[in-house]
């Protein structure tokens, strides 16, 4: 994982900067989500495998299937992307590239996995929380599993809160042991 990282951030970040310059960060972020898409579907990647495929014919594949909805800077990008033999890093392009988005405008989306279904004002006030302690506006998204017993797990980012009770009977299974 870290090597594609390493392979797709510069092309995330020339892509940001780029978008940045234009200010057009929305619209390269909808193109690169709608690219990772395209390349993940199993029909697309299994035609993109061919070998007997040129860079440009790969680009042209891609740049047809998404049709109008790439401009003619995304096209550019995709043959850039297709010359260097790299369409398959085009996910992890768009991954990279919404952390960069997100970090310009100091947001963070973060995942509440909950035994219960939270209440509105409940992830509200969660939000509220974890704003204070990130200082960036965070987007939450809720989810459940009856397996943490209680209480929620956090994921914004590198940070994880575990206060599942699940987790708090593993921390102690840990202490207990010789």
């Amino acid at each position: 994982m870290a090597e594609l990282n390493t392979l797709a951030r510069p092309y995330a970040k020339a892509a940001f900067e780029f978008a940045q310059s234009q200010q057009n960060l929305t619209k390269w972020s909808e193109e690169l989500r709608l690219l990772a898409a395209v390349t993940q579907d199993e029909t697309v990647r299994q035609l993109l495998q061919q070998p007997q495929l040129t860079a440009d014919a790969k680009a042209k594949l891609l740049i047809d299937v998404c049709g109008d909805q790439l401009d003619v800077q995304a096209q550019n990008f995709v043959r850039t992307v297709a010359e260097n033999n790299r369409i398959d890093l085009l996910p992890t392009i768009s991954e990279l590239y919404e952390e960069l988005k997100a970090e310009q405008e100091r947001s963070i989306e973060a995942e509440v996995t909950s035994a219960f279904a939270l209440s509105d004002e409940q992830q509200d006030k969660l939000a509220k929380a974890l704003s204070a302690r990130l200082g960036r506006d965070v987007r939450l998204h809720a989810s459940e599993d009856a397996g943490l017993i209680g209480g929620v797990v956090i994921r914004a980012g590198d940070l994880v809160i575990d206060g599942s009770v699940r987790g708090k009977l593993a921390q102690l299974a840990e202490a207990l042991k010789p």
